[in-house]
């Protein structure tokens, strides 16, 4: 008998290899980070409202002026996530940048707690000090593609996107009736229009190979990488989607080591190991049961920082 997990597997496996070649695409274009933000908000976002009137999603939504707002907020913490995590591969590396990102986890649970009133465990809190206690290890050890130590802005960049991102998460919590294919387009849609005037100062690249990295960033690395991940989340237990999410912090490192020749150190290793398994090791306790069907289901938030529901929403 066939896995039912199988497909739902392969399809969050793609989206996280796919999430882990972002910074390569970014770096290839030769655009500035606002200008990389846009296309990606424009392109993906025109895909994203085609695919949602093609499954007949815009027909029965009717989105209150709460939910409206709270959507656009959640874009504004994207696309400005965006800008500072595209800016710190330049500023420090590719894989350096990624793993620093991967400890929003951590900060959205913070950020439950400190709005929401949500309870943190210990563990939780040991996990926080074990991944921050790796990032300063990086930041102490790590180089970036030009063989010179990662400048600390780098750093402090790719937290600030972590930040930002857990915001936008945390926004999305409240959004968990909508669709997230709805969300993440008007998020998209409020991303381009709120970064067009930055073009005035940071162009779109003149070379056509540079405009291609942007549509291909746009098409595969947004829209198709969406479709992947909410047609799939909901499918899997916790554990599965923590391990498989590990794809994307390794494939980016790989992808720096390959093909920028970012040369990893012992202690930058050990450093990355931390974080890593601080930042994306399932937490222990039960999961919320389906009212349907009474199995576990997932509730999470993929790299793109909207919520992904286990169940389709209205």
């Amino acid at each position: 008998m066939k896995n039912p997990e199988t497909r739902p597997a392969l399809q969050w496996s793609a989206a996280m290899a796919l999430s882990g070649t972002i910074g390569a695409v970014v770096l290839e274009s030769g655009a500035a980070a606002p200008a990389v933000a846009f296309a990606r908000c424009l392109v993906g976002g025109v895909l994203l409202v085609v695919w949602c009137l093609a499954r007949g999603y815009l027909r029965s939504w009717r989105p209150s002026p709460r939910d409206l707002l709270l959507a656009a907020l959640g874009g504004v913490l994207l696309v400005a996530n965006w800008v500072l995590l595209f800016t710190s591969y330049t500023l420090s590396s590719i894989g350096v940048s990624t793993v620093v990102y991967h400890t929003q986890p951590l900060i959205l649970v913070g950020l439950a707690a400190a709005f929401l009133g949500e309870k943190v465990a210990k563990t939780h809190l040991a996990r926080a000090g074990v991944a921050f206690a790796g990032v300063v290890v990086i930041s102490l050890s790590a180089h970036g593609d030009d063989g010179q130590p990662v400048r600390f802005a780098g750093i402090a960049l790719a937290l600030g996107a972590a930040v930002l991102y857990a915001g936008t998460s945390f926004v999305a919590k409240q959004l968990t009736h909508v669709r997230p294919h709805l969300l993440a387009a008007v998020q998209l849609a409020v991303g381009t229009v709120l970064l067009a005037p930055a073009l005035a100062f940071t162009p779109l690249p003149h070379p056509v190979p540079g405009l291609l990295w942007l549509v291909l960033l746009g098409t595969v690395h947004t829209a198709v990488m969406y479709v992947l991940m909410y047609a799939s989340i909901g499918k899997l237990p916790t554990t599965t989607v923590a391990l498989l999410s590990y794809l994307y912090p390794v494939v980016a490192v790989v992808v720096d080591v390959l093909a920028f020749g970012h040369r990893l150190s012992w202690p930058e290793g050990l450093g990355m190991l931390a974080v890593l398994a601080a930042a994306l090791a399932p937490q222990r306790g039960g999961r919320p049961r389906s009212r349907t069907t009474g199995e576990s289901v997932t509730r999470g938030s993929g790299p793109c920082g909207t919520r992904t529901p286990a169940r389709p929403r209205r």
